[in-house]
């Protein structure tokens, strides 16, 4: 039986080879590739438009159909093909890479005894990447994160090649925009740029946005960095708040809620911390679940302290790539309640420094008070002698000659 089975794939691929053979060479009746192939760049970011046109040689039949072959290498550094029977096609590359363009003419139908006849030649155009910014300035780790499907917000670290003074600017542009846009609002860091959030100006999901991160500095244009992607692949969900902790005879029972927010939650998958607190001190450990599940049931000693803390992303079902969320709070058992300090020991938790300065504070405003009433003191003190004065000289007049 195995024989059999070997010989009749034997079989297969000569039958194979055969036709591939034939759909070659049918009739003796070959095929030009296209001519005239051209690669223009519209000013969006790294998508491309590229247009041909048949080739001269191209029998003028009407019972076969003519298609063409485009290869390409893609911005993810890869090659891609696809067959089409138009006469153009938009392609998304790194505009800090060669593109490279090749075509080939496909022809089918009765005119080739219903084979597919390719063309041995194919015409190619490469286009080289501009060789412009100063060396060694592209950001480093751009990424963009969609917070809990609500706002984008995308980051980035400046190179250390980086000049001082620099001016970096960020540009996006999707298939709803006529051209591409700058940055709605930067996020900087002791002055300096490095992010944007697009909170009043929503993204698209499931399209592909390209953006384009360059700049200028003093020794000349920065080098620019390019990325595409769908935002629905970069999600972050909001942190789980709602934990649910029951006890029973020998296990514990966890049950949590879906995070807030616009991700649906047969999307989640969800990881749980446990942490034990014993003797040896606290033992952290962790257990993934799958798609949808909001509990566990753990048969651990009740005697012992236990925490437990929850965190959730979006799973490969439902997006390409993801972000775990941040941990949620801790619930406990025994639970760990907060203790109110009782008033003296509030005031015994008062740093000495603060009465410090509470005494030299208290010390100057009286200075100044008696200063202040020293000064209005002052001028009554005055007007009371120069009035004493007065009346004195006025009751005992000075003797003249002729008293002498």
């Amino acid at each position: 039986m195995a024989r059999k089975c070997r010989l009749t794939y034997t079989a297969t691929l000569m039958l194979l080879l055969i036709t591939w053979k034939e759909s070659t060479y049918c009739n003796g009746l070959t095929v030009s590739p296209p001519k005239n192939l051209v690669i223009t760049d519209p000013g969006h970011l790294g998508q491309l438009e590229i247009t041909w046109n048949p080739p001269d040689s191209l029998p003028n039949v009407t019972e076969c159909s003519v298609r063409y072959q485009l290869e390409y290498n893609t911005y993810r550094e890869s090659w891609a093909s696809i067959r089409t029977s138009k006469r153009t096609y938009t392609a998304q590359f790194d505009l800090m890479k060669d593109v490279r363009v090749r075509i080939y003419t496909l022809l089918s139908g009765t005119c080739t005894n219903d084979t597919m006849i390719k063309s041995t030649d194919y015409t190619e155009v490469i286009q080289k990447s501009p060789s412009t910014g100063v060396l060694g300035t592209e950001v480093l780790d751009f990424k963009c994160v969609f917070h809990n499907m609500e706002y984008t917000e995308c980051q980035w670290r400046r190179s250390e090649k980086i000049p001082d003074n620099s001016l970096q600017k960020l540009y996006f542009w999707h298939k709803e925009l006529g051209q591409a846009e700058e940055c709605p609002k930067y996020k900087t860091s002791g002055g300096v740029t490095i992010g944007c959030t697009f909170a009043d100006v929503p993204l698209p999901v499931f399209t592909d946005i390209n953006f384009c991160l360059n700049g200028s500095s003093p020794e000349g244009p920065l080098k620019p960095t390019f990325a595409s992607l769908q935002i629905q692949n970069h999600v972050k969900c909001a942190a789980t708040k709602k934990l649910h902790l029951q006890t029973g005879p020998d296990k514990f029972e966890l049950h949590w809620e879906h995070p807030d927010g616009k991700v649906p939650g047969h999307c989640l998958e969800y990881e749980v911390e446990h942490t034990q607190e014993g003797p040896d001190g606290k033992k952290p450990s962790t257990k993934s679940l799958p798609g949808g599940r909001t509990s566990l049931s753990l048969s651990i000693d009740i005697n012992k302290t236990h925490c437990f803390r929850v965190r959730s992303k979006v799973h490969k079902y439902c997006a390409s790539t993801s972000y775990w969320s941040d941990w949620s709070h801790p619930v406990c058992q025994p639970e760990q309640k907060d203790v109110t300090p009782e008033p003296d020991a509030i005031w015994d938790a008062i740093p000495v420094y603060i009465y410090i300065a509470v005494a030299i504070i208290a010390l100057l405003v009286l200075s100044l008070c008696a200063w202040a009433m020293f000064k209005l003191k002052k001028p009554v003190q005055e007007k009371k002698v120069e009035s004493l004065l007065t009346s004195l000289f006025a009751r005992r007049p000075l003797l003249g000659p002729t008293q002498a």
